[in-house]
């Protein structure tokens, strides 16, 4: 009986990590839904502590970090998201879905770094010679590259100490198991030990690893939430699987810029670099149409114009459709309803899909003023100008609000060649006066200023 009692399984929330004698929807402790799972506690024995190792601490004035190390990983793309280079001891994990390039994107690192650099490319899912068919397809051959086809953790890091590689590759945690533990692979409790292993190990022989992980059904990075507050870099591969573009996006970073993206292109030889992502987002853009407007999103550092489509048609349903592709559907309904109290559209009796074009997803304010401009287009039916950009956060109130960064949103417009820059009247003060920009730029402080600064350009032609 005592045995039985000793084996019972617990729910363990992934969000939180509290416990649970019973599987709940809900999450008694934080509230997420879902978020339950099964596992099988981590027994200890009695009268048993774990030993006491020394502290040390120093002086932050006496702490040197002139001799920290980053590695070129070869893909500049992915050197901007972790902010300027692999830095030295370091864990990143690399989320994504299913055969949108992860494990692609590590082989053609080991390509560049395995020139000067030993790596071990640890893989729980292949064998070794299926890793080295994916590479002599991507063309990956160098003596430095050793692969290893190995789920056990333990097994893993006394040979990354024994031999003391420049660079390891997990692929993926969710494979991986440590034989202290009863759970299975995969498990809340496995990933996070695992994890923990991985941190500890990367931290006292000062080598950068890498972790692939896999995502759940909503799409969000499996396991535990805590693996994410272990790791120093998060970053997140997203696109659209039937789409050849890819972007690589950071969600943490402890060494550089957040929200930082990296644009690729899949083709057959593996994953290439888009270095002016701007120009591929509007790469067969369509002028006199209405419904479009182009609108310049911060990436991170990175200024990045992108278009956005509306199309509004006459809706054979009683209650109209509302899609959103791109872009957050609760922000769609906000801004229909400014349209219809602030400017006297009416989208009642229509359908409205809105869609970000490049599989690009856009969650900035700064896009409301441009898919705004866009619905305005295709609901009266009236081109915007094709040279013409705009930005900036819509109020309730109809105002069009400031947004950051705005020198470099319209020096980036400027230099694709557009002639006419829309943005929010205060923050059309902070330009300097003095400088040229190379572009016409109109402070706007309502939408329906807005609207009037297109139909100006539109008397002038």
């Amino acid at each position: 009986m005592n045995e039985l009692a000793k084996n019972r399984s617990v729910f363990v929330c992934s969000e939180c990590g509290a416990e649970s004698s019973k599987w709940n929807g809900k999450c008694p402790s934080c509230g997420a839904w879902n978020t339950l799972e099964e596992t099988v506690p981590v027994t200890v024995v009695a009268g048993k502590s774990a030993p006491v190792g020394s502290f040390k601490y120093s002086r932050i004035s006496e702490i040197s970090y002139e001799d920290e190390t980053r590695y070129d990983t070869g893909i500049s793309e992915l050197d901007r998201v972790l902010g300027g280079g692999l830095v030295k001891g370091s864990l990143v994990l690399i989320g994504g879905d299913p055969g949108i390039g992860k494990s692609t994107l590590l082989l053609q690192i080991c390509g560049f770094m395995g020139e000067e650099h030993t790596i071990l490319y640890v893989s729980g899912e292949e064998s070794e010679r299926q890793i080295k068919l994916r590479a002599e397809r991507l063309g990956v051959m160098c003596d430095n590259l050793f692969l290893a086809s190995n789920n056990n953790c333990e097994s893993i890091i006394k040979a990354v100490r024994e031999n003391k590689p420049e660079c390891v590759i997990i692929d993926s945690i969710q494979t991986i198991t440590s034989s202290a533990l009863t759970s299975s692979a995969g498990s809340i409790v496995q990933v996070r030990e695992c994890t923990n292993a991985f941190m500890r190990m990367a931290k006292s022989e000062e080598i950068p690893v890498f972790i692939v992980s896999h995502v759940n059904k909503d799409g969000g990075i499996a396991g535990p939430k805590i693996m994410e507050h272990i790791v120093d870099t998060v970053l997140y591969f997203e696109g659209d699987k039937q789409l050849s573009y890819r972007i690589l996006r950071a969600i943490k970073n402890r060494f550089g810029s957040t929200n930082e993206i990296g644009v690729f292109r899949m083709d057959d030889d593996g994953l290439s670099q888009v270095e002016n992502p701007s120009e591929m987002m509007l790469s067969g853009r369509l002028g006199n149409v209405s419904g479009s407007a182009v609108v310049c999103t911060m990436e991170g550092t990175r200024p990045i114009l992108a278009e956005v489509q509306a199309l509004v048609t006459k809706s054979n349903f009683t209650s109209p459709r509302r899609i959103s592709t791109g872009f957050d559907f609760n922000r769609l309904y906000m801004l229909l309803a400014v349209l219809e109290k602030r400017t006297g559209f009416v989208f009642g009796g229509v359908d409205v899909y809105v869609n970000i074009v490049g599989g690009m997803k856009i969650d900035e304010p700064a896009a409301d003023l441009a898919v705004a401009m866009a619905l305005y287009s295709g609901l009266c039916d009236k081109p915007i100008p094709e040279k013409c950009v705009a930005f900036g956060e819509v109020g309730l109130g109809g105002e069009i609000r400031s947004v950051s960064r705005v020198h470099e949103r319209v020096k980036e417009a400027a230099r694709l060649g557009f002639e006419k820059c829309i943005v929010p009247k205060n923050s059309f003060r902070t330009l300097s006066k003095n400088e040229d920009y190379g572009i016409k730029i109109i402070g706007a402080d309502t939408l329906a200023g807005a609207f009037r600064a297109i139909a100006e350009k539109k008397e002038n032609k």
